[in-house]
């Protein structure tokens, strides 16, 4: 900066990182460089700046890739929603490129050499129209909006591309809510649809109509959800199993999502009946039923999930499947509560953080002949399979899909195997 006018640097854009960036250099420096591509020559300007490296957006191509696409949203661009990272990309180039982040991050972290293929999700034509669960914040005037890129900033919006359109039909970004902090709004895969309102402290908040019919939900914090209208409970379907979600529990916001993961976690597991298996982050239970029905009255499931909502919606699903049970409580409390000292079959979903030392080691010493990974961060994922090396699991196969079109996120699930002690 100059005067307090933003001087634009030129860079050469030079390869993909993780985390919607690009990586270039200046004057010897590091610049993560967003709305760029990979090839490019572009004017960037600095958005923050550290001892090590910058951070920058891209404000105008000088020369563009062949990969390079208007972006479809008006709201997309420097300085604006962050929600999206490669709009700006053809959806075959961001498959690519996602791919390539998650190689380089196992083979930096894990010492792997491994080409990724990034599959499509059903669902999401145009990489638009997708998302079922958004979550959008508030101004204090009541407008909706969604936050700019690492900001707390909010980007008034009266539409989202990459939202489903039952989401849409509500009209939420239409509609004023003052007194909220935020307003998520959910289309689950059986048509209902409904938005959950998380008040602002101590305020109350007026619902305003909607454009469409809904439950409308309060989410009162400590996990209490309670129904100013309709029902707290929603409804999932994967294939001919339906399974409720309380209000904003945690489902996969990909129409195609659950049923592809699940297709995949069960063809890495290969469950036979009778076998002893373990759903570690088990959620509202989506693996746990298909491993339950692959294991058979003869065999047996576990199910481990912290989330006290979450549990009970578990406990709910798998009812009908005696065979598996659900417990709530941290992964290695658990099983140490339990005292569990093996199992057939490991299947773990852990949040973005991923599973840490403590739980692979854990993991680990349960000898399962397979331990099957879900997960939503490369680098977590590289950092994990790493320490799970050193306690003999390898890599057997892996499988990675778009289940976050025009985002940088990717969906990974990994297989490793060891050989019998």
């Amino acid at each position: 900066m100059s005067g307090g006018t933003v001087v634009p640097i030129e860079l050469n854009v030079e390869r993909v990182a993780n985390g919607g960036w690009c990586v270039a250099r200046h004057e010897g420096r590091v610049v993560f460089v967003r709305h760029a591509l990979p090839g490019e020559r572009v004017l960037a300007e600095v958005t923050d700046e550290t001892t090590r490296f910058l951070r920058a957006d891209a404000v105008e191509i000088l020369d563009a890739s062949p990969d390079r696409v208007a972006p479809p949203c008006p709201f997309a661009g420097p300085g604006r929603c962050g929600g999206c990272d490669w709009q700006h990309a053809t959806l075959e180039a961001q498959r690519r490129l996602k791919g390539e982040v998650l190689a380089e991050q196992l083979q930096r972290l894990a010492g792997l050499e491994v080409k990724v293929d990034v599959e499509e999700v059903p669902g999401a034509p145009q990489g638009l129209g997708w998302r079922t669960r958004v979550q959008f914040a508030i101004t204090p005037d009541g407008t909706a909006g969604l936050r700019r890129h690492r900001s707390h900033e909010i980007e008034p919006v009266d539409a989202c591309l990459i939202a489903h359109s039952e989401v849409e039909r509500m009209g939420v970004e239409r509609r004023n809510w003052r007194g909220a902090a935020a307003v998520e709004a959910i289309a689950t895969g059986t048509r209902e649809r409904a938005v959950v309102v998380t008040p602002k402290g101590q305020r109350t908040v007026a619902v305003p109509d909607l454009a469409a019919e809904a439950h409308v939900l309060v989410d009162e914090g400590r996990g209490h959800v309670r129904a100013v209208r309709g029902r707290t409970a929603l409804t999932e379907r994967v294939g001919e199993r339906e399974f409720q979600v309380t209000g904003s529990g945690f489902w996969q916001v990909h129409p195609g999502a659950a049923a592809t993961l699940l297709g995949a976690v069960l063809q890495f597991a290969a469950v036979r009946p009778g076998d002893w298996a373990l759903d570690l982050y088990c959620g509202v239970g989506l693996f746990a039923a298909g491993l339950a029905e692959a294991a058979g009255p003869e065999g047996a499931v576990l199910g481990v999930e912290s989330d006290a909502r979450a549990v009970q919606d578990a406990r709910r699903n798998l009812r009908d499947l005696p065979q598996a049970r659900v417990e709530r409580g941290r992964v290695e409390d658990t099983l140490d509560r339990l005292g569990v000292e093996r199992a057939d079959v490991v299947v773990a979903d852990p949040p973005r953080t991923g599973l840490g030392r403590e739980v692979v080691a854990r993991v680990a010493g349960l000898d399962a002949a397979r331990v099957v990974y879900v997960s939503c961060d490369p680098a977590t994922l590289a950092r994990d399979l790493a320490w799970f090396a050193e306690r003999g699991y390898h890599l057997a196969d892996l499988r990675a899909f778009d289940a976050f079109p025009m985002t940088h996120h990717v969906e990974s699930v990994a297989l490793l195997t060891r050989e019998p002690r």
